[in-house]
């Protein structure tokens, strides 16, 4: 498809551990499309960062297909790979160790203008002023001092700043409000949403806080266990989830109305050892609608309703 940015397709990743790997992604596919917010989301551990990392080869693929607008980015090597780094940038999830403490606010915003020498002099300084004006920190006042003097939501900004340097098109941003205040982190959102339709980008937002996603993204998908379990519209998934993953996950969000129903539905057990992840579905061991075939076939995505996708044999959502 023309609108497809980023293409990822059966991304595995593992890590050695022993005479063992730890399988933290098992190919996971999806797309990006042109201008739209992808959340991903998930439990703690399910693979989300890694899945972000491995997209930008800070962790490197053991397999699959990573391709920005065609180009593939895990065979990509030297000059090739920093090019492609330059179109699409990542925040990470904690802002303050994100900067280096030893340099001053407009050198860390200047550093990826310094490195490929695309404005110098009066031009550097003007771009570094304009960027950090457009995410509420004072050039004049601020611009010399080092980041360890800022609060987390400001040192966020200035990470901000840094990634939009090079003018990417998709920006990664790995749970990047999670470690900040709640109204601190609605400034941040606000300001990521202004600057995404300034600036043209497309958003791929990591996160495990379910209201924040659906407000942000539109698109959504769940991950378990290192695979995508369902993808979908993010009002139609969180209307009508189709996986019974999703369906507890979404239970398990707190409501901010205290006089809303509580109709949780409690997930039980604990996720498995991604050591020794369970055959077939691996959200069978937890599922309370798993079925023999569940442990000796993997399910396959498949469609539920025009642009959702569910990954399960027996969806709560009847099949196209």
């Amino acid at each position: 498809m023309s609108d497809v940015l980023l293409s990822v397709r059966e991304l595995t990743v593992s890590f050695p551990h022993g005479a063992h790997r730890v399988s933290a992604v098992a190919g996971v596919s999806f797309d990006v499309l042109r201008g739209e917010t992808l959340g991903l989301v998930g439990e703690s551990g399910c693979g989300k960062s890694t899945t972000g990392k491995a997209l930008m080869r800070i962790v490197e693929p053991t397999g699959g297909s990573v391709s920005l607008e065609g180009v593939e980015i895990t065979t990509a090597s030297g000059r090739a790979l920093r090019q492609l780094r330059t179109r699409m940038q990542m925040i990470f999830q904690d802002p303050i160790s994100s900067l280096n403490p030893r340099r001053r606010v407009r050198d860390i915003v200047a550093e990826p203008l310094d490195c490929w020498k695309s404005a110098t002099g009066s031009e550097r300084d003007a771009l570094v002023s304009t960027l950090l004006n457009q995410v509420g920190i004072d050039p004049v006042a601020n611009g010399t001092r080092y980041a360890r003097e800022f609060s987390g939501g400001q040192c966020q900004r200035i990470s901000i700043a840094r990634s939009l340097a090079m003018r990417p098109q998709l920006l990664i941003c790995d749970e990047m409000v999670s470690a900040l205040d709640v109204s601190v982190q609605a400034q941040i959102l606000n300001l990521l949403e202004d600057l995404k339709a300034e600036y043209g980008l497309t958003l791929l937002f990591i996160a495990h806080d379910l209201a924040v996603v659906k407000n942000v993204s539109d698109r959504v998908a769940v991950m378990y266990l290192g695979t995508i379990c369902e993808i979908g519209p993010a009002d139609v998934l969180y209307e009508t989830p189709a996986h019974p993953y999703t369906k507890f996950l979404l239970s398990a969000a707190l409501e901010a109305d205290p006089d809303a129903p509580q109709n949780r539905e409690v997930l039980q057990g604990e996720p498995p050892s991604p050591l020794d992840p369970p055959s077939g579905c691996r959200f069978r061991t937890r599922c309370p609608l798993a079925q023999e075939r569940c442990a000796l076939e993997a399910p396959l995505a498949r469609e539920v309703s025009a642009g959702h996708q569910v990954a399960c044999h027996f969806p709560l959502a009847r099949t196209t």
